[in-house]
């Protein structure tokens, strides 16, 4: 991670906001209220493709495509040359979430959960009691973690089946996402807090209070920590050893007077990327007390997305007006 950064980038007004940002190697790839999809990457010049009527609400990434699910009902695997295949339409209901392990893949509309397995050409059916708020997969283990009201359903696939497991804990759950173990699960809720489970015996914990609804959380590190949005510093809790976060406190870093609207971890390190609502962006490394170099200053518009090429030698920021700054970590 680098620990003096200068910034000399590149700067884009794309005129929708930034829904958010992922990485596949060394591209980054931006989804924005318009429907557009933006491929970034060192030493060329930035491609658009226009591939959904309306926002882009879900984007996942698999080793070579992305999957993307938009407000026009469409679920697509999108090639980093701007290649489209359609492989759901829903009409008029919306796509709210998509995910993907590499293996399988799968996303939402209202209460159901489709996925797609390697041996199978239809989707199968996931039901829910209330509308679906995330889904993440288990990585290596053929489960999926799907959030909605009143808790967390575990599907794992055992043979040509898929069986649940319902987690329960009051509120509505949105996004989920799955310890890099594998050992634990974790979702935002509605409420300012998080809530998570140990798989191996069901004991679940809460994560919580915090000031502001948590937008988002992201990996960092080999603890690994997860770090979290929603208070004036990026909240990192450990998930070290076989109790992860119960009993402990989290570690908070990159403190500053606003909220911390979005955040990105380095997965090799213990650093984070900080976005803050007044669209300050600082680099902190994981420790207490540790300073925060600030990598753009306030503008005023509120950071929507984060990413970091996987070398770590470039970031890209994007706010809720649509403006984007790319740049090279020297």
């Amino acid at each position: 991670m680098p620990t003096d950064p200068k910034v000399n980038g590149v700067q884009q007004r794309t005129g929708a906001p930034v829904v958010s940002a992922s990485t596949i190697g060394e591209v980054i790839v931006v989804t924005s209220g318009d429907g557009s999809l933006r491929l970034f990457q060192p030493d060329r010049d930035a491609l658009v493709f226009n591939i959904h009527e309306g926002v882009i609400l879900s984007m996942a990434r698999e080793p070579r495509y992305l999957l993307t699910g938009g407000e026009d009902g469409r679920f697509l695997r999108v090639s980093l040359k701007g290649e489209v295949e359609e492989i759901a339409s829903f009409g008029s209901k919306w796509v709210d979430c998509v995910a993907s392990d590499g293996e399988h893949f799968a996303c939402s509309s209202g209460r159901v959960a489709y996925v797609w397995s390697p041996d199978r050409s239809q989707p199968v059916p996931l039901e829910h009691q209330s509308t679906v708020g995330g889904l993440a997969f288990n990585a290596g283990r053929n489960q999926l973690a799907v959030a909605h009201y009143g808790g967390v359903t575990i599907w794992t696939r055992r043979g040509i089946r898929w069986t649940k497991s319902v987690l329960t804990y009051k509120g509505f759950h949105a996004s989920v996402t799955f310890s890099p173990n594998g050992k634990f699960v974790v979702s935002t809720m509605q409420e300012n807090a998080l809530h998570g489970w140990r798989l191996s015996d069901d004991a679940d914990f809460s994560m919580s209070p915090y000031p502001a609804k948590i937008k988002s959380i992201a990996w960092a590190g080999n603890t690994p920590y997860l770090v979290t949005s929603g208070a004036s510093e990026a909240v990192c809790w450990p998930f070290k050893g076989k109790d992860g976060p119960m009993g402990k406190g989290p570690v908070c870093v990159a403190g500053r007077k606003q909220i911390v609207s979005c955040v990105q971890g380095f997965p090799d390190v213990n650093g984070v990327l900080a976005g803050f609502h007044d669209g300050t962006v600082v680099l902190s490394q994981i420790k207490p007390e540790s300073d925060a170099v600030v990598l753009r200053n306030a503008t005023g518009v509120e950071v929507t997305a984060i990413a970091v090429t996987e070398t770590g030698s470039h970031i890209l920021i994007g706010d809720a007006e649509g403006e984007i700054l790319w740049f090279k970590m020297q």
